[in-house]
């Protein structure tokens, strides 16, 4: 082997996929960032508009379904033309995105905040690692599962803080139970959507899965009280927020990411969520500064740093 070949093998990435990766690295966590504000602005809305938790959901990928179908309504053609080599793929991401959702609501009404959040976000990167070691056959490396241990200890200790008493929990088991449903639909679909996403543009995929994901709510919705929508008020306006921003535009750079991001780091990285969401609780909320609370936020932080170390020496798979 020459010494030119072996020093161009030196190099992890080359220099553009190495951009591309950052790139990646940084859209994944600012849509982490803007999810983040979706828990204050839901607390909000229902507190000045009668809509529950699920007809929120509905309305928020219903609207970000529209906005994402104005935008492209001149690429219509071409997005027509795409759409059926991934029409069954695209159907199981959104009816994946609607019902991780569904069952997210589910649990917080009936195991708490608390379970809902840690079971469900916190199981989601140990299944993709599970996945991951499985299908590459290699072990986690330690920086992986330190990776890990931080990010479920930062989401307990952070969603910790939020134990309710058992009235706020009438069905825990019921709750456990679809926690892990939404944590495992939050698994599948990421890893699912990492492929589509290398086959679909990424506002062509968020359009397509919001749109899914509304229809697979509707009927949750319907049952619960979603409808009427509260048109030229406040909530509207804060509707509106979560359609177009916390949802089109941060699945958008969600789904822009997973192109070169590897599903374990991408859910990690998306973990800027509750840290987002606390630090909002306590500037805008008025929630009070606690130890857990730091400390929990110093662990996701972490996470999230170990995690974009190791996607940035991550090889993108290439599209086929």
């Amino acid at each position: 082997m020459s010494r030119s070949s072996m020093s161009s093998k030196a190099w992890p990435l080359p220099r553009e996929q190495a951009g591309a990766a950052r790139n990646g690295l940084i859209a994944i966590a600012a849509a982490g960032i803007l999810w983040g504000t979706t828990g204050v602005v839901v607390q909000l809305v229902r507190q000045s508009a009668d809509v529950s938790p699920v007809g929120i959901g509905f309305y928020r990928l219903a609207i970000a379904a529209l906005a994402l179908l104005l935008c492209g309504a001149r690429h219509l053609r071409q997005v027509i033309h795409t759409l059926p080599a991934q029409r069954w793929r695209l159907v199981l991401v959104g009816t994946g995105l609607g019902a991780y959702q569904a069952l997210y609501f589910i649990a917080v009404a009936w195991g708490g905040v608390a379970v809902a959040t840690v079971v469900s976000l916190g199981l989601a990167p140990v299944l993709i690692a599970g996945w991951e070691t499985i299908r590459s056959r290699r072990r986690p490396g330690c920086a992986a599962l330190c990776g890990m241990t931080a990010a479920v200890a930062g989401l307990a200790l952070i969603t910790g803080r939020t134990v309710s008493p058992a009235a706020a929990a009438p069905e825990p088991l019921l709750g456990l139970l679809a926690a892990l449903g939404s944590g495992l639909g939050y698994a599948a679909t990421t890893v699912l959507s990492r492929t589509v996403s290398r086959h679909v543009q990424p506002l062509t995929l968020t359009a397509a899965s919001t749109a899914v994901g509304a229809l697979v709510l509707l009927p949750f919705a319907s049952l619960s009280g979603g409808h009427p929508l509260p048109v030229m008020s406040a909530a509207a306006g804060m509707l509106a927020y979560l359609g177009i921003v916390a949802t089109a535009v941060a699945y958008a750079l969600f789904y822009t990411g997973l192109r070169t991001t590897a599903g374990g780091v991408a859910v990690v990285l998306t973990l800027l969520e509750p840290l987002t969401a606390a630090v909002l609780a306590v500037v805008v909320l008025g929630e009070q500064v606690s130890l857990p609370l730091v400390t929990g936020g110093g662990l996701l932080l972490g996470a999230v740093i170990i995690a974009s170390r190791s996607g940035r020496h991550t090889e993108s798979v290439p599209s086929r």
